[in-house]
């Protein structure tokens, strides 16, 4: 008995030329207008007559049937201070938060933290959009922060910490 009998199988290491999809995974695609015993020939799943059965038949999202659509007849009143005034918001002042607990976790006692520096520290990237330092989390370092806006327990937290808040006006 010198020759060992044990049966060496084929390398089944997974490559591209031995993928292929699970089995009933895929199926084949519906091919129309191939004749009645198809189930899909004829009118080609489309029905009869009307906007769907036609070429280049498309719906709308915003579709509604014929019916008016809600963007029509939602009121069109104007301004830039009433939230009732502004169904989709279009005159709105946008800004971007930062919270003044982000501020105490990514800068030193003492130092003067402007827009540029919030950037720079991971806060407020959007650009173009205006700061407002917002009073969420804590802040114990006197900081001394310059931004666009501020809510009032936000100036009052940097101020009550030691440090000043400044208001920016670009």
């Amino acid at each position: 008995m010198a020759s060992d009998d044990t049966h060496e199988e084929p390398d089944q290491t997974i490559g591209l030329h031995n993928l292929k999809p699970a089995p009933g995974s895929r199926r084949a695609r519906k091919r129309v207008g191939r004749g009645h015993g198809s189930g899909t020939g004829k009118t080609s799943g489309r029905g009869h007559k009307g906007a769907g059965s036609r070429t280049g038949a498309k719906e709308r999202g915003r579709f509604e049937g014929g019916q008016m659509p809600i963007h029509m007849r939602m009121r069109k009143l104007r301004g830039p201070n009433n939230k009732q005034s502004m169904p989709f918001e279009m005159f709105r002042t946008h800004t971007q938060p930062v919270n003044v607990g982000d501020l105490d976790a990514r800068f030193q006692s003492g130092d003067t933290v402007d827009v540029a520096a919030m950037v720079a520290h991971g806060l407020g990237t959007r650009k173009a959009v205006k700061v407002k330092i917002l009073n969420q989390g804590e802040i114990t370092k006197p900081l001394t922060v310059h931004a666009h806006a501020f809510s009032a327990a936000a100036v009052a937290a940097i101020e009550a910490a030691g440090g000043s808040a400044t208001v920016v006006t670009s």
